[in-house]
């Protein structure tokens, strides 16, 4: 099976994983969220968003509406989305989106994995361009009701661009510009969405040896552990 896949699984298995840092990650949308648009999910397709991904990891109820309390007191903390790009080793590049309450924090923090891990930090726009950024929306295929194929060409005019079976899940994309509506379209079909997100996906990957692969692994395992890190993409190849 090789590498890659013994990757891929890993790399399957951490996503959202820990308790601990999926809350964390949950509860900053949140509060991005009513900071935009309102504590009204109802107005709000963005926090209606972010609910239901804290559904998708377990958070309890409880949780969710103490973390809508928390982002409506006029002394709490405000958070920003701030991005970070630069190169792995071996000449793969890295795109982060994380949320912060301290630049100056993130900042260094950001840096120092870069740094130490043998990577290099550059400035924005030096990868971007690497990446297409793409809504993508996680359906547990259980939940999944009625014909995919048809329900595929239906969902053409709404914004799809193209759907993937991954093991239990189908996955669909859509153009960054079509997130919202195809969000609302999937709403109105009443079609649960297990997890919902913007990424960003390489336009040309660059293939590794096992040893090279592991530099790259370690600097990626070592930026998701920061909590202000939202997601992490890269441009190394995963399909072998």
């Amino acid at each position: 099976m090789g590498r890659a896949f013994e990757y891929r699984k890993a790399r399957k298995m951490k996503r959202w994983a820990g308790m601990a840092k999926a809350f964390t990650k949950v509860t900053r949308e949140i509060n991005i969220a009513i900071k935009e648009g309102g504590a009204d999910p109802d107005y709000n397709p963005r926090l209606r968003l972010a609910i239901a991904n804290a559904k998708a990891v377990n958070m309890p109820k409880a949780n969710v509406d103490a973390a809508i309390k928390r982002a409506t007191d006029k002394d709490a903390a405000n958070f920003d989305e701030v991005t970070f790009e630069g190169y792995a080793p071996h000449g793969v590049a890295v795109f982060v989106d994380a949320t912060t309450d301290n630049n100056n924090r993130t900042v260094a923090n950001i840096r120092h994995v870069f740094s130490k891990y043998g990577g290099n930090l550059g400035v924005n726009g030096s990868v971007d361009y690497m990446f297409e950024r793409k809504g993508q929306f996680r359906v547990k295929q259980e939940k999944f009701k009625g014909d995919l194929e048809e329900i595929e060409l239906e969902l053409i005019d709404a914004g799809l661009e193209s759907v993937e079976r991954e093991e239990d899940e189908i996955v669909f994309y859509t153009a960054f510009e079509d997130f919202g509506s195809f969000q609302n379209e999937l709403e109105n079909r009443k079609i649960p969405v297990d997890n919902a997100e913007l990424v960003r996906i390489p336009t040309h990957t660059k293939t590794l040896s096992d040893t090279e692969a592991e530099a790259v692994i370690k600097l990626i395992d070592m930026l998701e552990e920061d909590d202000d890190v939202a997601n992490v993409f890269h441009t190394m190849d995963e399909t072998e």
